[in-house]
């Protein structure tokens, strides 16, 4: 991968982390538009989703201090409760990472196929929120849980993470901003544990060698284009406009599945 094909992944990664079209499907569209072939297909997903992770903490950066403030209160408060349920919602997708790793690299092979296909299964949800009665309800532990399970699916390329877990959401009846607002903050814990596990099994250390200016590129223009993305999204959703990306994701879907 050399710094173009590396800038422009970041770009595609930063867009559509937040928008509910699947970055990690379309970053195995990319690597297979741009032709690039190699092992480090998992690696580089991981930096660019920790630098849309780092956009994420500023967007939300008030109500993250307004979280910590209260966790180190030591009391048991609204704070810990959001807390609490961030790491309820995370216990699916880490069970899934450290049980089946092997198998989930082996999704990141340019498999369009599948991505098309999952695309499709996107498309789905998204469009079911169109039938999702407005709520008010804000998450609950459980709902917590059940949103958590979305995020562990997400991991197939194609499956939007934020459409997964916006969608799930707002079917439960859940209110629109806290909704979006829960889906960003939720991703915090899996991913920078995933790069946590990846540097002190020393899986970095030895790619990092040959890859470096590639992944700090990448990592820099994912981050810059997750900031304006995710203060997009936040508007969209309040919005309820999803049913036009449950369009696109159809579509891309299908014309992936016929070029493959």
């Amino acid at each position: 991968m050399n710094e173009l094909q590396a800038f422009l992944l970041g770009i595609i990664q930063g867009l559509t982390e937040f928008l509910p079209v699947s970055s990690s499907g379309h970053l195995e569209i990319g690597h297979s538009l741009l032709g690039i072939k190699n092992q480090n297909n998992l690696l580089f997903a991981v930096v660019v989703h920790t630098a849309t992770v780092l956009s994420t903490l500023v967007v939300f950066r008030k109500d993250l201090v307004a979280l910590l403030t209260g966790l180190f209160a030591f009391t048991w408060n609204s704070s810990t409760t959001y807390i609490a349920k961030l790491i309820v919602s995370s216990f699916p997708v880490i069970i899934l990472g450290l049980c089946f790793k092997d198998q989930i690299e082996d999704l990141f092979s340019g498999n369009l196929i599948l991505v098309g296909s999952m695309l499709m299964v996107t498309a789905l949800l998204l469009f079911l929120t169109t039938f999702a009665k407005k709520g008010q309800k804000k998450v609950s532990f459980f709902h917590a849980l059940v949103i958590g399970i979305s995020q562990a699916l997400a991991v197939i390329p194609g499956i939007s993470r934020s459409g997964a877990t916006i969608a799930t959401g707002l079917l439960l009846k859940n209110d629109k901003e806290e909704t979006a607002r829960f889906a960003f903050l939720m991703v915090l814990i899996p991913v920078l544990g995933a790069m946590a596990y990846d540097i002190v099994n020393g899986e970095f250390s030895i790619r990092i060698q040959t890859d470096l200016v590639p992944l700090l590129i990448g990592f820099a223009s994912a981050f810059t284009a997750g900031l304006l993305a995710c203060k997009w999204m936040i508007h969209v959703v309040k919005k309820g406009k999803l049913i036009y990306f449950a369009i696109y994701c159809f579509c891309i879907g299908l014309i992936v599945i016929f070029a493959a």
